[in-house]
């Protein structure tokens, strides 16, 4: 009986283990986009990272935009590095390397979908 056991926990273990995710590298990735932190990237990079325009305001009577830049253009080191950086208006997210890995591959593959 015991055996039995721990017979089926090493076999329970060598399945959670195994490659089976729930979801998808692409399923996450798009997720983590949508939502890393609070707030997704998507609201001020846009659905494929190509940039966009935040808030639309006027200072002193002049109409200003504020802009996101677009970040499907960057190496895979700037990509990085701008979690590191100082930012007047991105909020710091605290990424794991995995994470950032996650979301420039998700970038990537977005960028490559919009060409075809």
């Amino acid at each position: 009986m015991r055996i039995t056991f721990w017979f089926l926990m090493f076999a329970l273990s060598l399945s959670l283990n195994a490659n089976d995710s729930f979801m998808t590298n692409m399923e996450y990735a798009k997720m983590l986009y949508k939502n890393p932190r609070g707030i997704g990237c998507n609201k001020c990079h846009g659905d494929k990272g190509q940039g966009s325009t935040i808030a639309k305001y006027k200072e002193k009577g002049i109409v200003k935009y504020l802009k996101a830049p677009a970040i499907n253009d960057l190496s895979k080191k700037d990509f990085f590095n701008s979690f590191n950086a100082e930012h007047k208006i991105m909020p710091k997210y605290f990424l794991t390397f995995s994470e950032i890995n996650t979301l420039y591959f998700y970038i990537q593959k977005k960028k490559k979908r919009g060409k075809k």
